[in-house]
């Protein structure tokens, strides 16, 4: 008998096509036993406005994982970015598209500086990591003076602004472009190979002449930019600079890789993956409120999903 064209279990084991199931599930679940409000395109476009700014963050942290690392900085990142982008445009008055590039840049920064302590120091990625959430909140607040910077009017408040119909948000199809562009890199590119070579076995891919240090440096580098892109993405749904915003948005984060099939061992992932983790816990969130479940209820299911996907990769692996 002849060998069927592709094998089932390895599709799902090497794409996004399980988390994406996951999320066509849970949305059907809902959409039963939730109210037609639910349903409706309103929600839908709600949903995909909460997801961005998890969405965007987690586009990095898949290339940080992949490459088995972790960055515990990125909600610190995000609120040091929405200081940076509202002082740079009450401050100095700079143009809405400079003040965005100055906040994303800053963020690109702070992995950088992180990805350097890593390699230099020879540090867990955990450690330097946690040290630098505290570093960068603490940089936030005293550029803030320890309260928010209100900043005028501009396009950047657009990013995220509800449209009528089925017209989505800017920020939702930046952030749809973006992560095909980084799921190509990571597919097609030397550097995306490198990424994985790293995360599965750092001791070979030296040994193959892969420049490891280098590899996790720009891994961190990128993981800031697109934390401040969904620092940028803060800014805009919130208008203002806040540092103490994004408290505890690391984990979301971190959540939405593990849920679309992201490795913490490192050497697997998946960007889009990752968009359908940040999707099922936003799908959940907005779910439960639809059916009018407690605010802790919520909690222990999306905790529980993410003990159950881990749970799916540890079981995966011994087999």
């Amino acid at each position: 008998m002849n060998k069927p064209y592709f094998n089932f279990r390895l599709m799902l084991k090497n794409s996004a096509l399980g988390p994406f199931l996951g999320l066509i599930g849970i949305y059907l679940l809902f959409a039963f036993i939730a109210p037609a409000s639910f349903r409706s395109s309103a929600n839908l476009q709600t949903m995909a406005r909460q997801s961005v700014i998890v969405g965007m963050a987690a586009i990095g942290m898949t290339l940080v994982i992949i490459s088995g690392g972790i960055d515990l900085s990125v909600g610190s990142t995000i609120a040091l970015t929405t200081v940076i982008i509202a002082a740079l445009l009450q401050n100095r008055q700079w143009h809405p598209a400079a003040a965005a590039l100055g906040g994303v840049l800053a963020g690109g920064l702070t992995g950088f500086i992180t990805g350097t302590l890593i390699t230099r120091l020879r540090m867990a990625p955990f450690i330097v990591t946690l040290g630098m959430m505290l570093i960068i909140r603490g940089a936030a607040k005293g550029l803030a003076g320890e309260q928010k910077i209100d900043a005028p009017m501009s396009a950047l408040n657009n990013l995220l602004a509800t449209r009528p119909g089925w017209s989505w948000p800017a920020g939702v199809w930046m952030l749809l472009g973006l992560a095909l562009l980084m799921s190509l890199v990571l597919r097609y590119t030397v550097f995306g190979r490198h990424v994985v070579a790293v995360g599965s076995n750092p001791e070979t891919a030296r040994l193959c002449g892969i420049r490891v240090a280098l590899v996790r440096v720009g891994v961190y580098t990128l993981c800031g930019i697109f934390t401040g892109m969904a620092g940028l993405m803060q800014f805009s749904r919130l208008t203002v600079g806040d540092p103490t915003v994004a408290m505890g948005r690391e984990l979301d984060v971190i959540a939405a890789v593990v849920i679309g099939g992201g490795s913490l061992t490192g050497g697997e992932g998946s960007i889009f993956g990752s968009l359908a983790g940040a999707m099922i816990m936003t799908v959940i969130s907005s779910g439960c409120r639809q059916i009018g479940m407690a605010n802790w209820i919520q909690e222990i299911v999306t905790g529980g999903i993410i003990i159950l996907a881990v749970g799916l990769d540890r079981l995966r692996h011994r087999k």
